[in-house]
């Protein structure tokens, strides 16, 4: 009994550090193609509409213009409920589940400038081909995980706006 225990401790072992190794993979990938970077930015810029669509709303409703002390609210529910870290892991199990070592090493390459081997165009052209997969993967995934921030947006937004203040307000802004 003591050998066959000695033996699973060791495949325990084994195992987390082939995971461990693959999971490096994984993020090296992410990092060489700055995905970081170009996520913090999409997210900068979906909020930006997202507010610049509720002050719209707001303008064309009740004729009155949305503060910044709520833009800046809003812009920060975004930041943190969007921060990169909160998905990297989730994001890295995805590329580990739907890439080989050999294609990920191979788009790290490729994204490093280190070029491919005209012998490789043919596995580079079937990995870039997983992308419209992954990329949907990724999108349900942060979507299943994130928390969002339109009931927050919401309760602030009709605060603001059943405020009593606001009407005398317009009103006296009218006068």
């Amino acid at each position: 009994m003591r050998i066959s225990c000695l033996s699973l401790l060791s495949f325990l072992f084994l195992t987390s550090a082939v995971a461990a190794a693959e999971i490096r993979d994984a993020n090296r990938l992410l990092r060489a193609s700055n995905v970081a970077s170009q996520f913090e930015s999409i997210t900068v810029l979906q909020t930006q509409n997202i507010i610049r669509t509720y002050s719209s709303i707001v303008a064309i409703s009740a004729d009155v213009e949305l503060p910044q002390w709520i833009k800046k609210e809003i812009a920060a529910c975004y930041e943190q409920a969007f921060a990169w870290k909160k998905f990297e892991d989730g994001i890295a199990q995805i590329l580990l589940d739907n890439f080989s070592k050999d294609e990920m090493t191979l788009l790290t390459d490729f994204y490093r400038s280190e070029g491919l081997p005209p012998t490789e165009i043919p596995n580079f052209k079937m990995a870039i081909a997983k992308g419209e997969m992954i990329q949907q993967l990724t999108a349900d995934y942060i979507f299943a995980n994130s928390d969002g921030c339109a009931e927050h947006d919401i309760d602030l937004i009709l605060g603001f706006l059943a405020d009593p203040q606001l009407e005398s307000n317009k009103t006296l802004a009218a006068e």
